[in-house]
C-alpha cells in the first residue's frame, strides 16, 4: 500500500472534516498529490490537487469550502473540508501522479447527514 487515507466519518451539514493522505517519500517527491471522490451510482470525480511546490487546483463546487495543503517533510497531503453539504457524501480517494493519476489509496468514506 503506497497511499493511505484517514479522517473520514459522519458529519452534519455545515460541519467540517480534515482528510489526510500519507505515502512514501519516493511517490511524494515526484508527483502531484490530490483527491478524487466517488458518490454512490456516480463516476469518480476530481476534487483537488497540489504540486510539490504548493500550487493547487480545486474543482469549482468545492472552491471556497475545501483547502488542500501538503507537508513534504511528513509526506502527507491534507484536505480540509468546511461547510460540508449532503452532496459531498462520497468515498474520497487520494491519488499521486504527474499527467494523470498513477497511484491510488484505498479510500475513506465521508458522509454528510443530519
Amino acid at each position: 500500500v503506497q497511499l493511505v487515507e484517514s479522517g473520514g466519518g459522519l458529519v452534519q451539514p455545515g460541519g467540517s472534516l480534515k482528510l489526510s493522505c500519507i505515502g512514501s517519500e519516493s511517490i511524494f517527491s515526484k508527483n502531484i498529490i490530490g483527491w478524487y471522490r466517488q458518490a454512490p451510482g456516480k463516476q469518480r470525480e476530481f476534487v483537488a490537487q497540489i504540486t510539490r511546490g504548493g500550487g493547487s487546483n480545486l474543482e469549482d463546487s468545492v472552491k471556497g469550502r475545501f483547502t488542500i495543503s501538503r507537508d513534504n517533510a511528513k509526506n502527507t497531503v491534507y484536505l480540509q473540508m468546511n461547510s460540508l453539504k449532503s452532496e459531498d457524501t462520497a468515498v474520497y480517494y487520494c491519488f499521486a501522479g504527474y499527467s494523470s493519476p498513477k497511484y491510488w489509496g484505498q479510500g475513506t468514506q465521508v458522509t454528510v447527514s443530519s
